[in-house]
């Protein structure tokens, strides 16, 4: 960076010229000239400063849900905080604040260890405790959002931390406020989650009901957990073996009128009633009828046990797998007229280094 001024912030905050490569679980090479670690809340003025000066910034967690460009010219911020402090036993939930650097699945592991039930159907999914509000991680019937009390995030345009209750973080399927919001505008510090102290197992999902171990009448949260952990490894890459972002894309919502008219053309359609009327359709589906499962071109290719997670075999491009990508969306819209949406956000910058 040539500002002077964002020289000297850069100086202060101990930023670096850092390949990032290590730091995105696709693994693609990425170089960046000004990379902060944030490890300490006391850091955040000076990093508001550093945004302002350089006219913007990009937020790091654990770097699962995000394709990297070859070349991020604005300030990188890896969010490194720590910590998990219970807050308070409420009468019916345990409130627990946990530090955005935290890994999400370490966290739901000890949880479990001190008998905060509640996150097991979330188990392995990569990533940090910040990044889980942000896009309202979900899986096997459960949401993060409905676990959380209250996030705290640093308002980096102007300066200032923020709380927000779970109604005012505005969750959605795969959305919250601070994903809507432009990038670089939130810095998530804090979790605050609201376990129940009265537990009750979700157990609606297929590959949960079928397992005899969590139909006995002493199915605990512990079992729920070494269940999901068993199906996400037989179904999933590790990203450490085969680098991956996990699901691509979003599972299409519809109206029930439009499922009724794909049912009727493709009998063997996949899709899920929501609370809303409006039905889910399953992404993976879509993409293996349209011949993507284990389909490599160059690089990239679909995973040949789950057509919906995209992954590296070595060597890719963020420009590779944007490409892929409008290719498998494009095939699907033909064929089906819906339309796929990535879950990955694509961070801007340089595609070709």
């Amino acid at each position: 960076m040539s500002n002077p001024s964002s020289n000297v912030l850069s100086d202060k905050l101990g930023a670096t010229a850092r390949e990032l490569e290590d730091s995105n679980t696709l693994r693609l090479p990425c170089r960046a000239s000004c990379v902060v670690d944030l490890t300490s809340t006391a850091q955040l003025p000076d990093i508001s400063a550093l945004a302002r000066s350089a006219g913007g910034l990009v937020v790091l967690g654990g770097g699962s849900n995000v394709v990297l460009p070859a070349v991020i010219s604005l300030p990188v911020v890896r969010v490194q905080l720590r910590g998990i402090q219970p807050f308070q036993a409420g009468s019916d939930a345990w409130i627990i604040d946990v530090a955005a650097g935290e890994n999400w699945h370490r966290w739901v592991d000890f949880s479990l260890s001190r008998g905060w039930d509640g996150l097991e159907n979330l188990a392995l999914i990569p990533g940090t405790v910040g990044a889980a509000p942000i896009q309202n991680i979900g899986a096997y019937g459960v949401e993060v959002a409905s676990r959380i009390e209250s996030v705290m995030a640093w308002n980096v345009a102007e300066g200032r931390m923020e709380t927000f209750s779970r109604r005012e973080c505005q969750f959605g399927y795969r959305d919250s406020i601070f994903k809507r919001a432009p990038a670089g505008s939130w810095i998530i510090v804090c979790v605050r989650f609201a376990l129940p102290r009265f537990w009750m197992p979700v157990l609606g999902y297929p590959d949960l009901a079928r397992r005899p171990e969590l139909s006995a009448a002493d199915v605990s949260a512990r079992k729920v957990f070494k269940a999901v952990v068993e199906v996400r490894r037989a179904k999933l890459p590790d990203p450490a073996d085969l680098p991956n972002a996990g699901s691509f894309f979003k599972n299409p919502v519809v109206p029930a009128e439009r499922v009724e008219a794909l049912h009727a053309q493709f009998p063997g359609l996949v899709s899920y009633a929501q609370p809303d009327g409006m039905h889910k359709l399953a992404a993976g589906w879509l993409i293996e009828q349209c011949g993507f499962k284990g389909r490599r071109e160059g690089a990239v290719g679909m995973h040949q046990n789950q057509a919906l997670v995209m992954v590296n075999h070595g060597g890719a491009s963020a420009a590779d797998l944007r490409n892929f990508a409008l290719q498998v969306a494009s095939t699907v819209r033909d064929r089906f007229g819906v339309e796929l949406e990535p879950e990955p956000v694509f961070i801007p910058g340089k595609l070709a280094a």
